[in-house]
């Protein structure tokens, strides 16, 4: 057997049982059998239908009281409370009762505590939201302050007369090709 079956209940994930079971099938070897009536015969079924029981337990739940007596919202849930009286003390000879504590009941505390944990949320994002801007004006004044700071250390720079182009000026060629032929000419008249 696995998890999720009605007859077992595994301690760990993954874990697997043998365990004999069957369905419908009734023998001398069950040692336990789980029934439920769905439907009353004509006779009584001794121990189990013979004999009227009331319930031992009450609701529990606020709505669920509301539900069982037919009780308005407006309407005290405390005091449709089903008690059980306890066996009486020897010395005193009281009869103590016993009673659940109502589940999701709305009272004036729970209104008032519900108020004040709203509050103090809101608080909370008011103060938040403060603080950024605090620390965003902080932080603009800091970045203002460190670029002045920087500006103020900077060396500043002369004024310097901007330097006036003058035209420029073409020098005359160099004419150095005919000294060259002059020479040569002079060479070979001598020859």
């Amino acid at each position: 057997m696995r998890g999720r079956v009605s007859l077992y209940r595994p301690r760990r994930s993954g874990e697997r049982k043998r365990k004999s079971c069957r369905g419908c099938i009734c023998g001398s070897d069950l040692s336990v059998i789980a029934l439920r009536i769905l439907i009353k015969g004509d006779g009584e079924v001794e121990g189990l239908t013979d004999a009227e029981r009331p319930r031992r337990l009450g609701p529990k739940r606020a709505a669920h009281i509301r539900k069982a007596f037919v009780l308005r919202k407006t309407d005290d849930v405390r005091k449709y409370i089903v008690r059980r009286p306890r066996e009486a003390r020897a010395s005193d000879g009281k009869v103590f009762y016993k009673a659940t504590n109502v589940q999701r009941l709305i009272t004036e505390k729970r209104v008032r505590r519900k108020v004040v944990n709203k509050r103090t949320r809101v608080d909370a994002w008011k103060a938040n939201k403060e603080a950024h801007v605090a620390y965003e004006k902080l932080l603009s004044k800091y970045l203002k302050e460190k670029k002045a700071a920087k500006k103020a250390a900077e060396p500043t720079p002369e004024v310097k007369a901007a330097p006036v182009k003058a035209a420029p000026v073409k020098a005359a060629p160099v004419k150095a090709a005919p000294a060259k032929e002059e020479k040569k000419a002079g060479k070979k008249g001598k020859k």
